[in-house]
């Protein structure tokens, strides 16, 4: 029986190029593709695949929301992470929104195929180059091994995103119905809950984190 599979990125290029390779699998099978963590949702919810390989860094709703709820929708599927970062932070947080394997995008034409056939398996995967950075930051700063990337309200996320495209106090007030001086506040918090000291900095995190778009 052929592991049935949907793919989720908002590159379509890459995309194609992973469905390319995965189409030359006798045991597994595209069914659906997603360009974003809201249709990603939508297509497990209508095809109900084994198997979920997802980027880590979408727009609008990143990967690792998306995860979260689609493992708390359909606890039997099986997540994969694909990102272009092999940050601990990441990997962490995906793992605890409910992944079982994580693979950088650099090394996907090689270790996708064993991730997946390992998750089917039960098993959980992490490529090399993760699992090496995984255990040298805990090697290294082993306080740290708890880490968890920064709860942000929904409030602070979306004054964040609009920070990031370059709205000012005044029109993310007006855009979001708010004071402000309220604004402000939020800006704080954010600074002080992400240890970030300048919007260039909250605009590289949003970019990161897949808040917002280039």
């Amino acid at each position: 029986m052929k592991t049935r599979l949907v793919l989720a990125d908002d590159h379509a290029i890459f995309r194609e190029a992973l469905r390319t390779m995965l189409h030359a699998e006798p045991d597994i099978e595209v069914v659906g593709e997603a360009g974003n963590g809201h249709d990603a949702i939508a297509l497990v919810r209508d095809l109900n695949p084994d198997v979920l390989v997802i980027d880590v860094g979408m727009p609008d709703m990143n990967g690792i929301e998306a995860t979260a709820t689609i493992v708390a929708r359909s606890p039997r599927i099986q997540v994969i992470a694909l990102s272009t970062h092999s940050d601990r932070r990441f990997v962490n947080e995906m793992i605890k929104a409910g992944a079982s394997g994580y693979v950088v995008k650099t090394a996907a034409s090689t270790e996708l195929l064993r991730a997946i056939r390992a998750v089917v398996q039960g098993q959980s995967y992490l490529c090399p180059e993760v699992a090496a950075g995984v255990m040298r930051a805990s090697a290294e700063d082993p306080q740290q091994r708890g880490f968890r990337l920064p709860e942000l309200t929904r409030r602070e996320r979306e004054v964040l995103k609009l920070i990031a495209e370059g709205h000012r106090t005044a029109g993310i007030a007006s855009r979001l119905h708010l004071a402000p001086t309220t604004v402000d506040v939020h800006r704080r918090n954010l600074m002080r809950k992400l240890e970030l000291h300048s919007v260039a900095e909250l605009t590289k995190y949003a970019l990161r984190e897949g808040l917002t778009e280039l």
